[in-house]
């Protein structure tokens, strides 16, 4: 079952001479429960495309489809809330708030939206992020992975139908990075969870089922997917 879906989206800023294609006609499909890498250079469109996908921006034409929804129809505020419950977002800032425990913003979105927490998912939620003896703890208290954690565990508490990850280890070191890694995918395998996660590293992208590549704001070649531990087009 296709959970989202990008359909010949474009964005162009400017016009004549200054006219910038950052996404020039993408097509691209994701199945429910699948952990897929958007891999592509600096000014290549990954991040533009990962904006459109969470309708944190507009596109100039095209659609997506979140979970049935075309949400380009939706207006702003419509918007706001569908994002909130159908799609979780992990950044390279962690954007947790300070005054907040690590439970208290594990929970937040679900108390903003109104909605009882799931307290037994949450529970497992953190005791799969090995947060457990950190929950009573303020984010200053962290180090950078365990509030990457923290940001993970937020993304998830929700059931949102999608996660959105924009290069998640940008700020940890590698072998912090390889752990925050191995936990989406983890979170993927065990609630099964849909990810989609851009980067410009191609090791981090290997951890993918399938790796998507992104070029001048087009999807290039075909793409690779898992088969047996090893990535074939």
């Amino acid at each position: 079952m296709t959970i989202l879906e990008a359909k010949e989206l474009k964005k162009y800023y400017g016009s004549g001479d200054t006219l910038v294609k950052a996404l020039d006609g993408v097509d691209l499909a994701v199945a429910q429960g699948e952990f897929v890498s958007i891999v592509g250079t600096s000014g290549s469109g990954k991040s533009t495309l990962l904006h459109m996908l969470g309708g944190l921006d507009v596109p100039t034409s095209g659609q997506v489809i979140v979970d049935g929804r075309n949400i380009s129809t939706l207006k702003p505020e419509e918007l706001t809330i569908f994002r909130r419950r159908k799609i979780g977002f992990v950044f390279q800032s962690y954007n947790l708030v300070p005054v907040l425990n690590v439970y208290e913003n594990i929970v937040l979105p679900i108390e903003l939206d109104g909605n009882e927490v799931d307290e037994d998912f949450v529970e497992d939620v953190i005791h799969v992020l090995g947060l457990d003896k950190k929950r009573y703890n303020l984010p200053a208290q962290l180090s950078g992975g365990q509030q990457q954690r923290v940001a993970i565990a937020r993304a998830l508490a929700s059931k949102p139908a999608i996660i959105l990850a924009d290069e998640p280890t940008g700020n940890l070191d590698s072998a912090t990075s390889q752990d925050v890694l191995s936990l989406l995918k983890v979170t993927s395998d065990r609630f099964g969870q849909t990810v989609v996660m851009i980067t410009h590293n191609e090791e981090i992208a290997q951890m993918a089922d399938r790796i998507v590549r992104i070029e001048d704001g087009k999807i290039k070649g075909r793409n690779a997917r898992r088969k047996g531990g090893e990535f074939y087009a």
